[in-house]
């Protein structure tokens, strides 16, 4: 029972809240509760035929192809002072945000603050920049399981 308890311990130890989560640009087509909303543009008329019905066709059509070309700001996304993990050239790093010198970022590995990584804003993939922040489910999936081995641990006290 014993040695159980201590890898209980061991792995709760092991285990993180924060995660690496990459932050989806914001849809202007949903509102605040995630639900899509109806546009006037979109109601159009009965007859697909007039021209008025093509004209909204073609803005929403416009509209879509505006909001997948957006380009990324890394300078914006990359502030002194974030931990974040970013790809660069296919490799995946975990830093912390130093400083921008003109088109470089200059930051640090997470666990080596004396080591110094530049990196072009060019090399950096602006898609898949991943802030480090506090994940709710883990941290309840972590509260249940310790709920329930101090549960498991009650019990076989009183038994």
């Amino acid at each position: 029972m014993r040695k159980n308890l201590y890898l209980i311990i061991i792995l709760f130890s092991l285990v993180s809240c924060y995660t690496y989560q990459v932050k989806k640009p914001a849809d202007p087509a949903m509102d605040k509760k995630g639900n899509k909303k109806e546009s006037n543009e979109r109601a159009a008329p009965a007859d697909t035929n007039s021209p008025q019905t093509k004209n909204t066709a073609t803005k929403s059509q416009g509209a879509d192809l505006q909001q997948t070309s957006v380009p990324v700001d890394i300078q914006g996304k990359l502030t002194p002072g974030k931990n974040v993990k970013i790809d660069v050239d296919g490799r995946s790093y975990k830093v912390i945000v130093d400083k921008w010198e003109s088109d470089s970022l200059v930051a640090h590995p997470v666990r080596n603050s004396k080591k110094v990584l530049k990196f072009h804003k060019n090399q950096i993939n602006g898609e898949r920049i991943a802030e480090k922040r506090f994940s709710q489910p883990i941290a309840d999936i972590i509260t249940v399981a310790a709920y329930a081995g101090i549960g498991v641990l009650i019990y076989s006290l009183v038994k």
